[in-house]
């Protein structure tokens, strides 16, 4: 029996885990929205909570913090800059996981994971930017 063991493994190493879930976040926060399986959707969701209460802190030793569970310093820049105003009148509840059936090739159960109040446009916009720099450089 499994009674309290804390978290789900996902059988990964503690390291491997970590930076799943770093990167997960990251990616969360730059697109808004994102499809993974059901128990990593539902690992992530503290972690991402945790990290937009520490955005609406706000202070340096908050951003310091959030620098070290991420990735990149843009997705800390995001975070802090619209992410941490956009929920300051918030009580938590700031990400739902919606089930979105199951994976074709293995069945695994898969999920959305998003934001409460996303922002529709954030969601590739990058990837839209990089592409229409490249045809601007090609002409």
């Amino acid at each position: 029996m499994r009674h309290a063991r804390g978290y789900r493994r996902l059988n990964r190493t503690h390291e491997h885990r970590k930076a799943l879930f770093s990167n997960m976040a990251g990616s969360l926060i730059e697109h808004e929205q994102i499809k993974t399986t059901l128990p990593k959707a539902k690992e992530l969701r503290p972690i991402v909570e945790k990290l937009i209460t520490l955005a609406k802190r706000g202070d340096q030793h908050a951003r310091r913090q959030a620098a070290s569970k991420l990735k990149e310093a843009q997705y800390v820049e995001k975070l802090f800059d619209v992410l941490g105003p956009r929920y300051a009148e918030r009580q938590g509840g700031y990400v739902r996981v919606l089930k979105a059936g199951f994976r074709y090739g293995d069945m695994a159960p898969m999920a959305i994971i998003e934001f409460v109040d996303r922002d529709r446009d954030a969601k590739g916009a990058a990837d839209k930017a990089r592409v229409a720099a490249e045809e601007a450089g090609e002409e």
